[in-house]
């Protein structure tokens, strides 16, 4: 099942969404850089995978979370933290007031923001939705009314810049887990990798995130579809990322086959007749890729229904803010 013509036709317009989609298709000829920084890590909860994308040129992209192969397979899932193994005495933490609150609601979506007892960074970033303006908020949440249910489609955490998506239920399941991570804008590491917002916006009319990064520029995440399949996000540069600085980045965890949310990379390279493939550890990553592809072919005991997630549609084609 689509997203609900309804809800589309209200909040994205059908019209806009294919000429979104031909723009990107029309463009989606560009190689970008991968690197691979991951680490061994025995903590299942520790973001030990770092996949970085670099171009100069990049101003357009897609990010896909897709429900595992296997997916038809899972009957019971966990998605509780495992924290065998896990020593996190060193990790910053500021403590700060709980709270919850819906920040913007209509009859098919609505945001949710809160704040845990302790995050590891301080800083704060604006959400602006609106004319409303909230402050102090370590984690946003989208929902979806999906079949007369609630569904968590896509959270994002205004301190570091780290979002994560995940599809609609598959079959009849009532929910799947959350897995990787990623990055939009200009990473850079301040003991972990991130993402600095000066401000993040969010449209209700088209249901898109407007970031202000503090190291200047901007970048806009739209949705291109959502269905019991995959979460399709398309995203637009307003300018390039520093020399050498990641435009985006996955982040994800590895401890053995058997407990990831990644533990294989696939990519093409310009013009290639096969995917390239490797285990994610030993992936020494790739000078030209047009397309990568991160997830698991076995079944992991973490997070079992986690999505796979897949960057393409890179382009160099001057920003156009979708409609």
């Amino acid at each position: 099942m689509k997203l609900t013509r309804r809800a589309f036709t209200m909040v994205l317009g059908a019209a806009s969404l294919v000429s979104a989609g031909r723009a990107f298709a029309e463009h989606d000829d560009l190689a970008v850089s991968v690197t691979n920084h991951s680490e061994p890590e025995v903590c299942a909860e520790k973001g030990n995978v770092q996949i970085d994308f670099i171009s100069t040129d990049v101003r357009r992209m897609r990010v896909r979370a897709v429900h595992p192969a296997y997916i038809g397979a899972v009957g019971v899932d966990r998605a509780e933290p495992d924290w065998t193994s896990c020593d996190m005495s060193g990790d910053a933490s500021f403590p700060t007031p709980e709270r919850e609150a819906r920040l913007w609601s209509s009859p098919d979506f609505w945001l949710v923001g809160w704040t845990y007892p302790s995050f590891w960074r301080e800083q704060d970033v604006p959400v602006r939705i609106g004319e409303r303006v909230e402050r102090g908020f370590h984690l946003v949440q989208l929902w979806m009314n999906y079949g007369g249910q609630p569904a968590e489609v896509l959270v994002f955490y205004p301190r570091d810049g780290y979002w994560r998506a995940r599809p609609l239920p598959f079959g009849n399941l009532r929910w799947t887990a959350y897995g990787s991570s990623f990055l939009i804008g200009p990473v850079e590491i301040q003991e972990r990798p991130l993402v600095a917002f000066k401000e993040v916006m969010f449209d209700p009319k088209t249901l898109s995130f407007d970031l202000a990064f503090t190291r200047g520029g901007s970048a806009r995440i739209a949705f291109a579809a959502i269905d019991q399949s995959e979460i399709k996000l398309d995203v637009t540069y307003s300018a390039a990322m520093p020399e050498k600085r990641a435009f985006a980045s996955l982040r994800s965890m590895y401890a053995s086959e058997r407990v990831a949310d990644v533990a294989r990379v696939a990519w093409r390279a310009p013009g290639a007749s096969a995917w390239d493939e490797a285990p994610v550890m030993s992936f020494s990553g790739a000078p030209a890729v047009t397309e990568l592809w991160a997830g698991r072919r076995a079944q992991s005991r973490h997070n079992l229904s986690a999505p796979d997630m897949i960057f393409s549609h890179f382009a160099s084609a001057a920003s156009s803010r979708p409609t």
